[in-house]
């Protein structure tokens, strides 16, 4: 059952969904940032994902210390240890759902949040109509010290991209591709309730800020509101830009890759199709999956897509629906996998 929400004027009560695996070595300093943080949050939830290092025994020990030195302390902690790993977005949609915050904030094991934080970000929740907010990060290496790159910077997001996210015209960004990380999140429960199950195509993450993004809930803060550690063992990450890696991805597997963004469309027209209130919306899905399921179908053989990749140009549909002269070199270069053609 959805949840009532808060009193006018009263405080938002938040709860961390803190999502472990194999994280002793810096779950522990990211338990400390998050309980220090003024306001407190009112509860951390962890969803532990089989963890064999300790993980747990970590972060049971960072929250005895806060209360042996925060005696008044009122956060509560509850842990789901689990026996077989769900994976990152099953683990996050279980851990979200044990929350009872009217705002979660979503956290990995390895980040640490700067304080004031909450303060930052909470007050945005004021306005009725944000769902979900993202920022920037500081990415940091293992040992915390920050390279100087950026978290959206890494993305090469746009200022035309970050000038929408800020003023809430996300869906025109995020239905071309994804520019929120989960770590960065505060979210109502009520989004996530509502959007709740998450299809198995999806990341917790994107799929969380485009249902945010259909309501027109979702906003940006472009100021860098967590230490965001790259480590070489982060399970999503982030990584400089380089020339070598942008053909790297130009060259992934079309086999790999194009279904996936089909099914991806496919999951969001059917979700959005229970929605009659946001036909624009489904319109807009509708002809995303029409434009991924059209660059799916092209022929193995590269000079065969020309015709196809043409009039998608011309149509304008690689603009308004995939990331333009970068889908359109993918389509031109990656190779097909499987063996034969059309």
């Amino acid at each position: 059952m959805p949840s009532a929400p808060p009193s006018p004027g009263s405080p938002l009560a938040v709860s961390v969904a803190l999502c472990t695996h194999n994280g002793a070595a810096y779950a522990g300093e990211q338990v400390r940032s998050i309980l220090d943080q003024e306001p407190a949050p009112a509860e951390l939830v962890v969803g532990d994902d089989a963890s064999t290092d300790g993980t747990v025994a970590v972060i049971r020990a960072a929250v005895a210390r806060h209360r042996a030195e925060h005696p008044d302390s009122t956060i509560a902690l509850r842990i789901m240890e689990r026996d077989a790993p769900l994976g990152v977005t099953r683990n996050f949609e279980q851990t979200i759902a044990a929350c009872s915050g009217d705002v979660v904030a979503l956290s990995d094991q390895d980040d640490v949040w700067p304080a004031g934080r909450l303060a930052r970000l909470l007050p945005l929740f004021a306005d009725p109509a944000v769902l979900l907010v993202h920022t920037d990060a500081r990415l940091v290496d293992a040992d915390g010290r920050d390279s100087g790159a950026r978290l959206l910077s890494t993305l090469e997001a746009s200022p035309r991209e970050i000038a929408l996210l800020e003023r809430g015209a996300a869906l025109e960004v995020l239905i071309r591709r994804n520019l929120v990380t989960g770590a960065t999140v505060l979210l109502r429960r009520e989004l996530a309730e509502r959007s709740m199950p998450f299809p198995e195509s999806w990341v917790h993450d994107e799929w969380l800020a485009m249902m945010a993004a259909v309501d027109g809930g979702l906003r940006l803060v472009p100021e860098p509101w967590l230490d965001y550690r790259q480590h070489g063992a982060n399970v999503i990450g982030a990584s400089e830009v380089t020339w070598a890696r942008r053909w790297e991805r130009l060259r992934e597997p079309r086999d790999e890759r194009a279904p996936r963004l089909v099914a991806r469309a496919a999951a969001l027209v059917e979700r959005l199709e229970q929605r009659p209130d946001r036909a624009d919306a489904l319109r807009l899905a509708r002809a995303k999956l029409a434009h991924e399921r059209t660059r799916a179908s092209m022929p193995h053989a590269q000079p065969l897509r020309l015709p196809s990749i043409l009039a998608g140009v011309i149509a304008g549909r690689y603009s308004r629906y995939s990331r333009g002269a970068i889908d359109i070199a993918r389509d031109l270069v990656q190779p097909a996998t499987r063996t034969g053609g059309r």
